[in-house]
């Protein structure tokens, strides 16, 4: 039976260059929106599930950890313009245990999270949340926190000051949502431990990623290129929960591909493709149970997801008028016209929308995955025996001076040698191409992407960066050849770091399958080798034998940013400028974990070498986001009244969307976490949702007590879970043809419900349950009802 394909990379996008805004004392604006975070189905059979033999105790959980959906800019594209207005679908944070059953306290933790990526401060406050709840047996050893990388969640958790630029500084209220419901996910995974076994199989899914860097991926030599049929991978790996009976309880999938269905225009917060699959998952074992209730937990994590795209279309110039419009991108530089703001990706529902793009893409994954779950199983294809498991993580160095042995010679630089080796050093920028954002999502001004040249297109930058960050020495400059330096960003600690010099590299493993848990996005063919020198070094160390299964999860623990090949690097474009600690990167990173395999071995003993943890940013963290001042309904209204009603007549049929438009309040003015004994949506403090009419009465709170029936979508298009459009009134914002002023403080809340397949016919109501803020005074709670609807059967 044929192993998995062993090809992964590390993805990492980040955020789209800003606007440069220096204004104070020059009149230059000093924004830049520095890291873009962007920046059929199945063609074979699905390998057959390897079963394990001996059982382990296993543990799945999820739980909420969306943050609020208004008046905060999302993370992804990093977007000035990107601030959030609504609810397309909730965040969640899924975990999975694997523990001895001999041995408990040996286990594992993954945390798959509908987030961009992980983080160092974020995940610091998970460890010591669960360490202090479980002491001894959650440790920051154990623990991996991996991002589904998705481009349109709520954005300013993470500690280094980069990525908080377009979000005004650091946001505690997303943060916080996401600790909270992370360690409620492993609580709950904790509370459900049982006998169970593993098994994992992989299948190949077709036309659900495309490379979104082909000329740079066409720059790795042709014999190792050759090897591989696409220039991104296809096959997606599957890890089966079963129970003691043989019944699946859940799965945890490795595929890559970009959390960018969803565009950099949208401004609903969602969990993007990957968070869809999840959903169509869990909803398909379990339809009359809420989103986030079900026992079944799927979790869709990231591989090597950095050069790839869902935008399966291509990339296409967006440019009426001009002559070149609706033709394919200019190819190296993926420009239209000389420029990268009119070169847009095409997801395949683009015809629709972006929404129907990321359903095509969230349900080829949740196919693929099933198609592997309900395969044939063969017994014995997984080592069994539990001493396998093993975890290590550990910090490392890659800035600056840390320099690294490899096997390589590279006779052209001029470096010292130790036992005839090149001995390599990693550095820490940014280069001008990554401001140029990918065909997910083109970036600013007149940054391109492939630009590798000593001198940019406008020496203006050459002035500005340097009151940016400091400016590069002669030594960062060697470092980093051949990228421009652009953003200095090793040697910039003012207000506090702006990028973090020391990662987490971690690997866990159980049985003969072992997962690299990395801290960035690696490139398709930076992950194929990276999984490769890790497998045969695996085997070739007598730690596993040929039946080794090695894949690869991140953006994980911390956010390294991108890692390509050496030829990939070369080409410069976003994902080889991005790739922040340099040319050696890649080298770097095979080094370190190849240094973990011995204390993978199951006599293993003692501790790997570790430097210092990263200091922790987040007590330094500068936050400009105001705060909620008052909330007022409009002259002779009150809270939660109907501005715009539901058609009570004809009758809705599935397919059709039903919405209705209330008085609303900010829902930052009061926000709660989840409550875990709601049998509805729960939206801040309050909840919104389609309630069946029984007898004629509304059923009004306490609203953790009312269910809402098998009606677990309300959205826009094909939005699932909620659609919550606020316009805050702090911000002149225009939402289709609506305007509100700045003054009022009053605000308007749309509920839509596009109408589910197989919804009950009856009579039904959409209700609005929120908080409001009085200029003097405390906060009170109120609520709102549509009219009664008909739906058909």
């Amino acid at each position: 039976m044929p192993l998995l394909s062993y090809h992964s990379a590390l993805p990492l996008d980040l955020w789209n260059l800003p606007r440069a805004l220096y204004d104070t004392m020059t009149g230059i604006v000093w924004y830049l929106t520095a890291f873009v975070a962007a920046t059929s189905l199945f063609s074979e059979t699905p390998m057959a599930i390897q079963a394990v033999s001996a059982q382990y105790l296993l543990g799945l959980g999820v739980g909420d950890i969306t943050g609020p959906v208004v008046e905060t800019n999302m993370m992804g594209y990093a977007s000035l313009d990107q601030t959030d207005t609504g609810l397309h679908m909730r965040q969640r944070s899924r975990a999975f245990i694997i523990a001895d059953a001999a041995s408990p306290s040996h286990r594992v933790v993954f945390i798959n999270a509908d987030i961009a990526m992980g983080d160092t401060g974020v995940r610091r406050s998970i460890v010591a949340r669960l360490a202090a709840q479980f002491p001894g047996v959650y440790t920051d050893g154990n623990i991996a926190f991996v991002g589904t990388h998705q481009h349109a969640g709520v954005g300013g958790y993470l500690e280094n000051l980069l990525p908080q630029i377009t979000s005004l500084g650091y946001v505690k209220q997303t943060a916080d949502a996401i600790v909270a419901g992370t360690v409620r996910a492993v609580q709950r995974a904790h509370a459900s431990l049982a006998p169970g076994s593993l098994s994992v199989g992989n299948t190949t899914i077709l036309d659900a990623n495309i490379n979104r860097s082909p000329t740079a991926y066409l720059a790795n030599p042709a014999a190792e290129r050759a090897r591989y049929q696409h220039d991104q991978d296809k096959e997606m790996t599957v890890l089966r929960f079963d129970d003691a009976n043989g019944n699946a309880r859940g799965l945890l999938s490795f595929f890559p591909v970009h959390g960018t269905s969803l565009y950099g225009n949208n401004t609903l917060v969602s969990t993007d493709n990957k968070g869809m699959a999840a959903f169509l998952y869990e909803a398909s074992v379990e339809p009359s149970t809420m989103p986030g209730n079900t026992s079944f937990i799927a979790g869709f994590t990231q591989s090597n997801v950095g050069d790839t795209s869902p935008n399966t279309l291509g990339a296409f110039c967006e440019s009426p008028g001009k002559e070149y419009h609706g033709l394919p991108c200019e190819t190296n530089h993926s420009t239209c016209g000389g420029k990268v703001q009119d070169c847009h990706g095409r997801g395949p529902g683009f015809r629709i929308s972006d929404f129907e793009s990321n359903r095509i893409i969230g349900d080829k994954q949740f196919k693929g995955a099933q198609a592997v779950m309900s395969g044939p199983r063969s017994p014995h294809a997984i080592s069994s025996l539990f001493w396998h498991l093993a975890q290590v993580g550990v910090f490392h160095s890659l800035q600056g001076d840390a320099h690294l042995q490899t096997a390589e010679r590279h006779p052209s630089l001029d470096l010292p040698r130790r036992y005839g080796l090149a001995l390599l050093t990693t550095c820490l920028t940014a280069g001008y191409s990554f401001a140029g954002g990918t065909t997910d999502g083109p970036g600013a001004l007149d940054f391109i992407q492939g630009d590798n040249s000593s001198t940019p297109q406008n020496p203006f930058w050459e002035i500005v960066k340097g009151a940016i960050t400091p400016l590069p020495s002669a030594t960062q400059k060697a470092c980093q050849d051949p990228k421009p330096i652009l953003l200095n960003t090793g040697f910039a600690h003012f207000p506090y770091e702006w990028a973090p010099s020391t990662v987490n590299v971690q690997m866990l493993r159980v049985g003969n399958f072992v997962m690299l848990i990395v801290p960035g996005e690696m490139t398709t063919m930076a992950g194929r080798r990276m999984r490769e020198a890790l497998r045969a070094k695996l085997i070739s160390s007598g730690v596993l034998g040929s039946d080794a299964y090695v894949v690869i999860a991140g953006p994980a623990n911390t956010y390294g940013h991108y890692v390509t090949t050496r030829e990939e690097y070369g080409v410069q474009r976003y994902e080889g400028a991005s790739t922040i600690f340099g040319q050696h990167t890649l080298d770097a990173y095979i080094d370190k974990y190849s240094s973990l395999v011995p204390f993978l071995a199951e006599n293993a003993s003692g501790t790997p070498a570790s430097d210092p943890p990263p200091p922790e940013q987040t007590s330094k963290a500068i936050s400009l986001q105001t705060g909620v001042v008052f909330d007022s309904a409009p002259i002779g209204k009150k809270f939660g009244a109907v501005l715009v009603d539901v058609k009570t007549s004809p009758a809705y049929h599935a397919g059709e969307t039903v919405s209705a438009q209330f008085v609303g309040a900010n829902p930052r003015v009061q926000y709660a976490f989840e409550q875990p004994s709601a049998g509805e949506y729960v939206f801040d403090s309050r909840s919104i949702g389609v309630r069946p009419v029984e007898d004629g009465a509304l059923r009004l709170p306490p609203f953790d007590k009312i269910p809402v029936a098998q009606n677990k979508h309300c959205g826009y298009s094909f939005a699932f879970d909620l659609f919550f459009p606020f316009i805050p009134f702090l911000i002149m914002h225009v939402d289709d043809v609506m305007r509100r002023p700045q003054i009022t403080g009053t605000s308007t809340v749309t509920i839509s419900w596009t109408i589910e397949s197989g919804t009950p016919a009856g009579t039904y109501r959409l209700s609005y349950f929120g908080d409001s803020k009085p200029l003097i005074g405390s906060i009170s709670a109120f609520s709102g009802v549509s009219s009664s609807f008909t739906v058909a059967a």
